[in-house]
């Protein structure tokens, strides 16, 4: 077994993760194979397994590395406005956006991937795992990177999202359960599974997309107006 030291270890963990977000984002996970990563970074498919137990574990990896630069997103976009509605809408239009544009981001939150790839690792359930590294942390790599499983529990509903909490707390939206707000949020993403298809015509799908958020957004803030330009 090739020993490398810890500079090596970090640079070709790195390489490898980046090669592993190229390929699962153009091919996605089942037509990407271990080989076709090594072969990216100039190594050898048993020195893979040096740094992740398995393929299911990096495409894990990736997907909420993904997950985690789309709510940096959304923490930016969210602190250039100053109205629950607004913060409501640049939520919806930010990661709308992204799910359209974004093949690993349209996987991780539209298509469930995260979720049957967790379920797959050493018998992790996906409701269990958390991101503080204690006893239900199970992704385990190797010793010197017993961190790489990172937490999922959070991602499907957008529970890691505060701003429904405040608007809950101040009266400013017709629903006082935060979690069905977030559910209501994640729902709309599912709406892009109709573009390019017989159920909503591709020279229409923008108009409805935007109609939709307006319908939404405007009724769950009664007492405001949209407040950004398209």
């Amino acid at each position: 077994m090739a020993r490398f030291t810890d500079e090596d270890r970090e640079r070709i963990r790195k390489e490898l993760t980046e090669a592993g977000h190229k390929l699962f984002a153009q091919f996605g996970f089942d037509r990407t194979r271990v080989s076709d990563i090594t072969e990216e970074v100039g190594i050898g498919t048993s020195t893979f397994y040096q740094f992740f137990d398995s393929k299911e574990q990096l495409y894990l990896v990736v997907l909420v590395s993904e997950r985690d630069q789309l709510f940096e997103e959304l923490k930016t976009v969210v602190g250039e406005v100053e109205t629950p509605q607004a913060e409501a809408e640049m939520i919806l239009r930010t990661t709308l956006n992204q799910v359209r544009t974004n093949p690993l981001i349209r996987r991780l939150f539209v298509e469930g991937e995260i979720r049957r790839i967790d379920e797959q690792l050493d018998g992790t359930n996906y409701d269990d795992a958390t991101s503080t590294g204690g006893d239900n942390d199970t992704g385990t790599t190797s010793e010197d990177y017993s961190d790489n499983k990172p937490d999922t529990a959070a991602e499907a509903d957008f529970r890691v999202l505060p701003q429904p909490e405040a608007w809950v707390a101040h009266d400013d939206v017709r629903i006082d359960d935060p979690d069905i707000i977030r559910g209501l949020l994640r729902s709309l993403l599912f709406v892009t599974q109709a573009q390019n298809t017989p159920i909503v015509l591709n020279e229409t799908y923008d108009e409805v997309e935007e109609a939709l958020i307006d319908t939404v957004i405007t009724g769950l803030f009664a007492d405001e107006s949209m407040s950004s330009t398209v």
